[in-house]
Formats: C-alpha cells, sequence, structure tokens
C-alpha cells in the first residue's frame, strides 16, 4: 500500500486536509435554494463511501509498503473493525448536529463552538493515546488556533443583522457535536497498527480503517438522517421520495462534497504516522478558518460588515498562521 516516509510530507498532506475539510461545504453552500440539507447529506455520504473504497482498492492495495486491502480484511481483529465503525458513527451523529445547528444559529454560533470544542478536546484526546511531539508547542499552537476561531466567531456577530439572534437549541446542538466530534478520531487511529509500515496482527491499515470508518457512517446514517428528515430541526418534514426527484447536478453536488471531505480524511490518517495523530488532527480542524476565507473572499460574508472586523479578520488570520507554524514545530 501506498504510505509517506518522512514529515514534511505529512505537513503537506496535514495542509490538503484543512483545505478539504474546509472546503467541502462549498458543495452545500452550491445546492441551496433547490435542494434541502437532509438530501444533500445522503449523496455526502454516499460520496465518501465511494472515495473511501476506491482509495483502498487503488493505493490501498498497491506497493510492498504495509498489508494490502483485502488480505488486511481477512486478518482484522473484530474489535479493530468495531472501534473504526464506532468512530463513523460518532462523527456522522457530530456532523448531522453541526449542520442542524447552522440552519439554526448561523455559522457565528455553530462552528466556532462546536469545531473549536472539537479541537480541543480532539488534541488532547489524541495525545494522550499517542504522546507525539513538544506538548509546549503543540498546546500553545492549539490555543491560538482557538483564539482565531473566536475571533472568527465575533466577526460573524459583529456583522450578522438585528433579525438574527442566538438560539438556545443552536447552542446546545453546537456544543454535542463538538463533543463528538472531538471523539471519533481517535476511535479510528486505535484501530490502526501504529508504524504502518509495520503490519500488526489484528490491526488495520490505514485504508481498511477509513473504509469501515465511512461504513459506519453509512449504516448510522439510516437511523440518524432518517430521524432527521422526519422531525427536522428547521424546516417541514421531506420524504425518500423527494430525493428521487433531485436533477443529476443535486446529486453530483453532495457526492463531490463527501469525496473531498473523504481526500481530507484519508490524508489526515496517512500523515499520522509521522506526525502523530494529535498533530495530524489538530492541523486538520484549522479548516474552520479554511471556511471562513472562503466566505470572506469567495461568498463575500462580510461585504455589509461594520468598522473593526475588517481588523478582527486580520488578526484572526495572524493566529491562524502563528498557531500552524507551532503545531509542525511541536513534532
Amino acid at each position: 500500500m501506498f504510505i509517506i516516509d518522512t514529515y514534511g510530507t505529512a505537513v503537506l498532506f496535514c495542509l490538503i486536509t484543512m483545505l478539504c475539510w474546509g472546503s467541502w461545504a462549498n458543495t452545500q453552500k452550491l445546492a441551496v435554494g433547490t435542494w434541502r440539507f437532509e438530501l444533500f447529506y445522503w449523496d455526502y455520504v454516499l460520496g465518501i463511501v465511494a472515495f473511501a473504497l476506491l482509495s483502498a482498492l487503488t493505493l490501498g492495495s498497491i506497493g510492498e509498503g504495509g498489508r494490502s486491502f483485502l488480505a488486511d480484511i481477512r486478518q482484522a481483529d473484530p474489535g479493530n473493525l468495531g472501534s473504526a465503525l464506532w468512530g463513523g458513527v460518532l462523527f456522522n451523529a457530530a456532523n448531522i448536529l453541526l449542520g442542524s445547528a447552522i440552519a439554526i444559529a448561523g455559522m457565528s454560533v455553530a462552528f466556532p463552538v462546536g469545531i473549536g470544542l472539537a479541537l480541543v478536546i480532539g488534541v488532547v484526546v489524541n495525545y494522550l493515546n499517542a504522546p507525539v511531539g513538544n506538548a509546549a508547542l503543540l498546546f500553545s499552537g492549539m490555543a491560538l488556533i482557538v483564539v482565531a476561531i473566536l475571533l472568527n466567531a465575533f466577526a460573524y456577530r459583529r456583522t450578522a443583522t438585528s433579525t438574527t439572534g442566538l438560539s438556545t437549541k443552536g447552542l446546545v446542538l453546537s456544543v454535542v457535536a463538538g463533543c463528538l466530534m472531538g471523539l471519533f478520531y481517535g476511535n479510528v487511529a486505535q484501530a490502526m497498527f501504529p508504524d504502518f509500515a509495520v503490519p500488526q496482527p489484528g490491526k488495520l491499515s490505514p485504508y481498511t480503517a477509513v473504509f469501515f470508518f465511512s461504513v459506519g457512517i453509512l449504516l448510522s446514517n439510516l437511523l440518524f438522517n432518517t430521524l432527521l428528515m422526519r422531525r427536522p430541526f428547521v424546516g417541514t418534514p421531506v420524504h425518500y421520495g423527494d430525493y428521487f426527484r433531485g436533477s443529476s447536478r443535486d446529486h453530483l453536488t453532495g457526492v463531490l462534497g463527501g469525496m473531498i471531505w473523504c481526500l481530507g480524511m484519508l490524508f489526515s490518517i496517512l500523515a499520522s504516522d509521522k506526525a502523530g495523530p494529535a498533530i495530524s488532527y489538530g492541523l486538520g480542524q484549522g479548516a474552520t478558518v479554511v471556511a471562513a476565507l472562503w466566505g470572506i473572499y469567495v461568498w463575500r460574508e462580510f461585504r455589509a460588515a461594520p468598522k473593526g472586523v475588517s481588523t478582527l479578520l486580520n488578526a484572526m488570520l495572524v493566529c491562524y498562521v502563528i498557531g500552524i507554524s507551532l503545531l509542525i514545530m511541536a513534532r
């Protein structure tokens, strides 16, 4: 299977993860107005599963390093398969709640609270499981990224109109989503053998782990998204028949979004071999600010911003760049 062998490549993969995790939501924005979130999410999940399987059958099955995908499945311990599946269930629950929180309270509440909390929990949990890197630099970088996220949140609040209120329901959903989002990565990491070049009996390769992670997302979505369709947090109920009335563009947009997110997940997992799970996850969760940059410069969400918001945004970018640099140096 294909694996990376240098820390520099691992950092590059982490940066690509940030871009993917911070950019996939553009596909959801493209679907707004013609396609409900609940319907979009079915295709998004299918895109994740399709990309995970494709990568496992190609990159995960070539070369002499590690162990090929099909051989890895045959020897896998059920407990490790279950850990990867459970990671997918946790992620799916978190992602659906976060999307609902955005619809209720807006990005100014949902993203900083949810993803900011996920960043803190995820880095701590992954570092405790695999303490790789300088702790002082690691947690200093994490703190600066959290500051950047909070500055971004304040900029959104300053720009919000008087009709945009803070919903208690949206805030609670954001907190729950953040707690779940911070835990999923550790379950996937624990299922894998730590040195990807040296397979261990019963443990999973990164490609096998990501595939079963995606299966966990798919299986849990049959329950989670069905419930959300019947009792949505926002809007009227939707039905399965509505999904089949969607256009090819609607469906392909969702699938593309899922594939982009899964590319980021796979690269984050591959990078964890040389960078360590905490650094790999922490860099990836910096995607919140990447998403903000899309909103600022492409979707122009701050075009009506009051005086002083540009200063907040510049401070956010400075904290973000310094924080990322500290995470890279921590290794």
